[in-house]
């Protein structure tokens, strides 16, 4: 679900082609968002979830797959190991 949110928001934002997500190697540089692009990815992310992430500049050298399980892991240390379900969809059946 969280790879899906962030690549919804990705295409949406940015204009950025979906189909470039089906390569697993697609690192977020080949993304074309800058380094304000980044953060505001990131902010749209911690707002859904609850969380910050310190030193957003890391994932410019990781694929897309590595950025979301790193923003993964760093959500599941801030909730006990558990993986929240969005604030924005809590309460939509």
């Amino acid at each position: 679900m969280l790879r899906q949110i962030i690549k919804d928001f990705v295409v949406r934002q940015f204009n950025v082609d979906p189909a470039l997500f089906d390569n697993p190697d697609l690192k977020v540089t080949e993304l074309g968002l800058d380094s304000l692009g980044v953060v505001e990815m990131l902010f749209e992310v911690e707002d859904m979830y609850g969380f910050q992430v310190h030193d957003p500049a890391r994932y410019s050298g990781m694929t897309f797959e590595e950025m979301v399980a790193d923003i993964e892991a760093t959500i599941r240390a801030a909730n006990n190991g558990q993986l929240p379900e969005p604030a924005s969809l809590q309460g939509k059946a």
